[in-house]
């Protein structure tokens, strides 16, 4: 089993997904695109700067290394969890870009707390992966497009990450029991 926890910054995918990979019964991975996004040393393209060819080349990137990995964890009887912010506006980037590194059986969930709650974790991040509250504020909103889009929704608000993993743990069995179309 492959899922791909969707969020904005400060949404908590890394935290959940860790712990998620750390705590189950099968043996898990965990693959986060922004660990093998930050293997660029020199040339390194910093999100903070905003968007550029560069950077949208190191994602594309990063993306297709993390699909690579995951077929082979799933090849190997490895389930993982990837954690990546796609954008319901940019589908053939996203979603089907994860489809198609990955394989059918990717089950995207998306981690969406509200905007006053990513704004207050992103203020505790540093380095790279902290954001202008503009720009998270920004991501925040184009998340908001995948409410309606059959996947399944998880707003952690103001759950602890072990309460939310239990929540992707009820999501990933309904899930198995009736994927979600997509």
């Amino acid at each position: 089993m492959a899922v791909l926890l969707i969020g904005p910054a400060g949404a908590g995918k890394t935290t959940v997904a860790r712990y998620w990979a750390d705590t189950r019964r099968s043996p898990t991975a965990h693959i986060s695109l922004d660990d093998v996004r930050e293997w660029v040393r020199a040339g390194f393209s910093d999100p903070r700067a905003g968007w550029t060819d560069q950077s949208e080349a190191q994602y594309r990137l990063a993306r297709r290394t993390c699909g690579f990995a995951a077929r082979n964890y799933l090849a190997n009887g490895i389930s993982c969890i990837l954690d990546d912010a796609v954008f319901p506006d940019r589908p053939v980037v996203g979603l089907g870009g994860w489809k198609r590194h990955v394989g059918p059986g990717l089950l995207p969930v998306v981690l969406l707390p509200g905007l006053d709650v990513v704004l207050e974790r992103n203020a505790a991040r540093s380095g790279t992966r902290r954001l202008a509250d503009e720009e998270v504020a920004r991501i925040h909103g184009r998340m908001a497009g995948w409410y309606g889009s059959g996947l399944p929704i998880l707003d952690n608000s103001h759950q602890d990450v072990v309460t939310t993993a239990r929540m992707l743990d009820d999501v990933v069995a309904r899930s198995l029991m009736s994927p979600p179309r997509w």
